[in-house]
């Protein structure tokens, strides 16, 4: 099973740019029964290694931005180092359900602007580049949080608002990812929240996978590589959607079972403690 997600996720990653770890960690998680914590760890690893894989077909054609690279780096990776310290803080609880069904709606409402052409301005990068850092903080906040974010919400946002063609913004945001993956996966195995078998397994399939993508990605038409990204973005944030959905379902029926308990067993003191309980129980034991 995890060869067989290792292979998908990356070859999406290898031909799109997205997948590292809005696939992964919900994958992880719901099928390979790993704890949250450890998921998004392995995630980010495995995102790192795919994409310093998928990083040489894309630079070797100059399928990138440099000066849009840089200027999400400045934003993303302070955001980084932030969402991490959140998830540390928090105890290394991966992912609040609101805040991954936040980023589903967002990611899914933002990639449907693809099929809206009046809705997209491919001069605005250019004409409004210094939003680009402030435009790439949360992204970083998000993807040190939960792993998730920075590949689709990037891509997204290169896609539809610069006047880069489809292939130069896979690279743009391959390229954005593999530094954020690459330092948030540092940060993860330095805490041990990273499941070796379970990357081994990934890599074994995720190796194929991705350079399956890079190749299709290179005689895919442009126009139907724009399409193909943002509808697996919008998958993807459906899926976060399903997924932060879920986890708040279960937590909220955890705390109710929790509740109910303690109630139970508050009632169950009190009638124990109680005189006439135990004048009742006497009473009993005199009739035998």
């Amino acid at each position: 099973m995890n060869f067989v997600i290792g292979f998908l996720v990356a070859l999406s990653v290898g031909l799109t740019g997205i997948g590292g770890g809005s696939f992964t960690v919900p994958a992880l998680v719901l099928l390979a029964g790993l704890p949250a914590a450890d998921a998004v760890g392995t995630a980010f690893v495995f995102a790192g290694v795919i994409r310093l894989i998928a990083a040489p077909f894309y630079l070797l054609g100059q399928h990138f931005h440099k000066r849009y690279l840089w200027l999400l780096l400045r934003g993303a990776i302070p955001g980084l180092l932030i969402g991490t310290y959140l998830l540390r803080l928090l105890g290394r609880e991966a992912g609040n359900p609101i805040v991954v069904i936040v980023l589903g709606v967002l990611l899914a409402a933002s990639s449907a602007i693809t099929f809206a052409p009046r809705a997209q301005n491919s001069d605005f990068a250019r004409k409004n580049s210094g939003w680009l850092p402030w435009l790439a903080l949360p992204i970083g906040i998000e993807s040190g949080f939960s792993s998730a974010g920075a590949g689709a919400l990037g891509t997204v946002l290169l896609l539809n608002y610069s006047e880069m063609t489809a292939r130069q913004v896979v690279g743009t945001d391959l390229l954005f990812g593999l530094v954020l993956a690459l330092i948030g996966g540092a940060f993860h195995w330095s805490l041990g929240a990273v499941s070796t078998s379970v990357l081994a397994q990934l890599l074994a399939g995720g190796v194929p996978g991705v350079l399956l993508g890079c190749a299709i990605a290179r005689i895919f038409p442009a126009r139907r590589l724009k399409l193909v990204v943002a509808a697996i973005a919008i998958f993807a944030g459906v899926q976060l959607i399903w997924n932060g959905t879920n986890t708040m379902l279960a937590r909220r029926a955890a705390a109710s079972a929790k509740i109910a308990a303690r109630a139970t067993s508050q009632y169950s003191r009190r009638i124990h403690s109680c005189p006439t309980f135990f004048l009742f129980q006497s009473n009993a034991a005199s009739r035998l």
